[in-house]
């Protein structure tokens, strides 16, 4: 991608590694969970997205991705303490469940942005991150989000807070 650095052809990377796992943890297992190898590849990658992300200023100091790289770092704990220790008890699998979803989520934001304001190179899909239009496409990524969401704790509570499998 035209004008990233080494550390965001890195970051870049380990953030499609994370995104192939999490797609393929929803549409084959309707849900993101460490249980599977692609869920701990989608964790573990989802935390190196962010903590990479953390070292990357391209727009200055502190800023926007650097909130949601904490965010999602924060989420992604909430999830796995959730999974892992039941932190929730009856609820645990609901919170886990929704948690790691949102962090998917939140991964669409950073990358519909970085990649429709930079490709195709001669021409980018939107001018700049405040295009009302990359507002609207992350705004319908929200709504799938809480499609989603809505659907996967339908399916808790129709299998006992099992997520089965299609």
């Amino acid at each position: 991608m035209p004008g990233l650095t080494p550390l965001g052809i890195l970051h870049t990377g380990i953030s499609l590694v994370a995104v192939a796992a999490g797609l393929k943890c929803l549409v084959r297992d309707k849900a993101i969970s460490m249980r599977t190898l692609a869920g701990r590849v989608y964790v573990g990658a989802t935390a190196a997205t962010c903590v990479t992300a953390l070292g990357i200023f391209q727009h200055g100091g502190f800023g926007k991705p650097h909130a949601l790289a904490i965010l999602t770092l924060l989420t992604l704990t909430l999830a796995v303490l959730a999974e892992r220790r039941r932190v929730f008890r009856s609820l645990s699998r609901y919170v886990e469940v929704v948690a790691y979803s949102a962090t998917f989520l939140f991964h669409m934001t950073p990358a519909l942005t970085e990649t429709l304001t930079r490709l195709p190179a001669d021409a980018p899909v939107f001018r700049s991150p405040d295009d009302p239009v990359l507002a609207s496409a992350i705004g319908a990524c929200a709504l799938g989000f809480v499609v989603v969401a809505t659907s996967q704790v339908r399916r808790l509570r129709r299998f006992g807070g099992a997520v089965r499998r299609a």
